[in-house]
């Protein structure tokens, strides 16, 4: 019997091969609504044509993980279908903003793969981009994940561990091209906190949390075409749970940082990434910042500051707790996040 969709596996893998990725996808007003319906999102740079154009730009371009989770999830089949997890990020720049009525495609190249100690199990890592309908690059990243092998006896490949960045360097940061905070308005932001009012290893408590639902995560989860099943399989798991997509994390994560970071209005670079612990229905998310370092754009006004971004759940989350004496994350943590963001100086 053929099994459809059964996914590739750890074999079918090699440093090199480049996989373009099925069905593209148009982006509208529409997946806007729906972003900003799923999470809170209040960042006035995503929200109005207005103040996007106050700041340069023809529009206000979509929301930067809206474009993430819609790139990511065209690589689902391809990538982690049969993954055991996403394990992590590194390398991963923004480069043009995306316009409602603009197509995205994604393609992937293997760029290093590894059999564990297990034999059962692997490490692949990819460089995705993701492309709109002129063939131009919109964002490039790197992830790399644990796949189950199909035969736990086919021998071990020559292992290829790719040299990745610990972050992306502020000079290979892309500023959307006429980007101009000189005229921003504070007032319509919604604070008057500017890129020199953050010092570097300041911690932000960003307050609020939200209640993670079933409904929210599967739509999505859906909306993103992700299709891996433990998001939607209840019997996938021993534990008869759906796993919450860890996209849904981050946005839930940026989402709630507006509190105290309401100018950080783009985000342009993810230097890494972990998804510490699983994350389920019933979740209360709360999140903090902490600031990595500052650095000045060829912009006018616009400065770069990086963030970890820290999302946990419970109500033990406290702000610049992560990791626990013996160096592991603390069991609340769910997502430990590294990124780049332009606010006005």
């Amino acid at each position: 019997m053929h099994h459809a969709g059964a996914g590739r596996f750890f074999e079918d893998y090699a440093p090199g091969q480049v996989i373009r990725h099925a069905v593209p996808r148009t982006l509208g007003a529409g997946e806007r609504a729906l972003y900003h319906a799923l999470y809170p999102a209040r960042g006035a740079l995503h929200s109005a044509d207005s103040f996007a154009q106050g700041c340069g730009l023809p529009a206000s371009p979509l929301d930067d993980l809206l474009v993430f989770h819609t790139v990511f999830g065209k690589t689902v089949p391809d990538i982690s279908l049969n993954a055991v997890a996403n394990l992590g990020y590194a390398e991963g720049r923004w480069l043009r903003p995306v316009w409602p009525g603009d197509t995205l495609r994604a393609e992937s190249e293997v760029i290093g793969a590894k059999e564990n100690s297990n034999g059962r199990t692997g490490v692949v890592w990819v460089r995705t981009r993701g492309l709109d309908q002129h063939g131009a690059s919109v964002l490039d990243y790197v992830r790399w994940v644990m796949v189950r092998k199909r035969d736990p006896d086919s021998p071990a490949p020559e292992p290829v561990i790719p040299d990745l960045a610990e972050a992306v360097a502020p000079e290979a940061l892309v500023i959307p091209p006429g980007l101009d905070f000189t005229g921003y308005d504070f007032e319509l932001a919604g604070a008057p906190h500017r890129w020199g009012d953050y010092e570097v290893g300041a911690v932000i408590d960003h307050v609020d949390g939200v209640t993670i639902e079933e409904a929210e995560h599967m739509m999505a989860t859906r909306l993103w075409q992700n299709t891996a099943r433990v998001h939607f399989d209840a019997t996938h798991r021993e534990d008869g749970k759906r796993l919450i997509y860890g996209g849904h994390v981050i946005s839930m994560a940026r989402a709630l940082s507006f509190n105290g970071l309401e100018n950080a209005q783009l985000i342009v670079a993810l230097n890494g990434g972990a998804h510490a612990n699983p994350c389920f229905a019933g979740d209360t998310i709360k999140a903090w910042s902490q600031v990595l370092d500052r650095a000045d754009t060829p912009a006018p006004g616009v400065g770069a500051l990086r963030l970890r971004l820290v999302a946990g759940a419970g109500e033990h989350v406290e702000a610049g707790a992560l990791r626990a004496e013996d160096g592991r994350y603390l069991p609340h943590v769910l997502l430990d996040l590294d990124i780049w963001v332009l606010m006005p100086q």
